[in-house]
């Protein structure tokens, strides 16, 4: 089998993530974060409209936000999954470790992906 590196061009993969925070870019980074194209910021949970305001701010370059909710998932208010897709942003909502995988994944597709990912 042939293996061949994957190079994501300046992109923020999510390398670990683990009790209380995640790993990006070999960088330990505690708490709840959102990645975006433009960046990695902390934000104190519950998702909420100022957690995803850089995201609608960024909405031409992003399709897709993956949003991982920790070890629990509930459905995202009905306000702020409107907010996005106004935005014209489609929303999946994950437990935070399907959403650090899957992220990854379209990361190395080379996707306008963007994550919002609560510690666990």
């Amino acid at each position: 089998m042939r293996m061949t590196e994957i190079s994501l061009a300046g992109r923020l993969p999510v390398d670990s993530y683990g009790p209380g925070g995640f790993r990006i870019e070999g960088a330990w980074q505690a708490g709840s974060l959102v990645l975006s194209p433009g960046g990695v910021h902390g934000f104190e949970p519950p998702v909420d409209a100022e957690a995803l305001a850089p995201l609608v701010a960024q909405a031409d370059a992003i399709d897709v936000v993956l949003i991982g909710q920790g070890a629990e998932i509930a459905p995202l208010a009905a306000p702020l999954r409107e907010a996005l897709e106004a935005a014209g942003i489609g929303v999946e909502v994950m437990s935070t470790a399907s959403a650090c995988r899957t992220y990854n994944v379209l990361l190395a597709e080379d996707r306008r992906v963007a994550a919002v990912l609560v510690a666990v």
